[in-house]
């Protein structure tokens, strides 16, 4: 379902991405780990077309990206559809609600229809365990309860590829299991999940596969 071929990307002088090359399939969740700044998070963004890469080609489900080329608008349209991005710090428009926050792209860049955008929202906030904060704002979350929105609002277009980058950085042990649980369940439902992380431990009792990078491309893979 996605197709990553000979992915560069260079900052100025500084190669950040010489060659990447992966595939994945439906359902997984998929470790990228790497040494901070060795590109786990750049390649994230640039499968969500949220930074441009120079050389290369990222296929999701037959919607291509080139490199040294901006998609237009109806690419991004249907690249939307297919992916779904969970930021470290979540990045939740403040002056909505949780609620608001989830249906605000259904209805505005998808045309989805108020009525069927809330009732999928709160499908997923109930199904996540936080429908009591439909109508919080995110300063009144809490960053477990932040993140779960955040992870509706990715899902709420029902893409088959969720990218998540450094999920666990600010968790505990009990609310980092809570998190790997949940994500299993969603690979069960036959969603792939793609994470940059540093964190072994979650990978080792949640990953169903790891890429290692190093030096900018994939140096192992299980």
């Amino acid at each position: 379902m996605l197709e990553v071929r000979n992915l560069h990307l260079h900052r100025g002088d500084r190669r950040v991405l010489a060659g990447v090359s992966f595939d994945l399939t439906r359902g997984g969740l998929v470790a990228l780990m790497c040494p901070s700044g060795s590109g786990k998070t750049t390649i994230l963004r640039a499968i969500a077309a949220l930074e441009p890469f120079h050389e290369g080609t990222i296929t999701i489900e037959g919607v291509t990206l080139t490199g040294g080329r901006r998609p237009d608008p109806p690419t991004l349209k249907e690249l939307r559809r297919r992916t779904g991005m969970v930021f470290q710090f979540h990045h939740l428009f403040e002056h909505l609600t949780a609620l608001q926050n989830i249906t605000l792209a259904p209805v505005h860049v998808h045309g989805i229809a108020t009525a069927q955008a809330e009732s999928r929202a709160h499908e997923l906030l109930g199904a996540f365990g936080v429908e009591h904060r439909a109508g919080a704002l995110p300063r009144a979350l809490s960053g477990g309860e932040a993140q779960r929105v955040a992870i509706a609002r990715a899902l709420a277009v029902n893409p088959p590829l969720l990218m998540m980058d450094e999920p666990t950085a600010s968790l505990d042990p009990i609310r980092r299991t809570e998190l790997g649980e949940l994500l299993t369940g969603l690979v069960k439902e036959g969603r792939t999940i793609l994470t940059s992380t540093h964190d072994e431990d979650f990978v080792q009792d949640f990953a169903t596969r790891i890429l290692r990078m190093k030096d900018g491309v994939v140096v192992a893979d299980r």
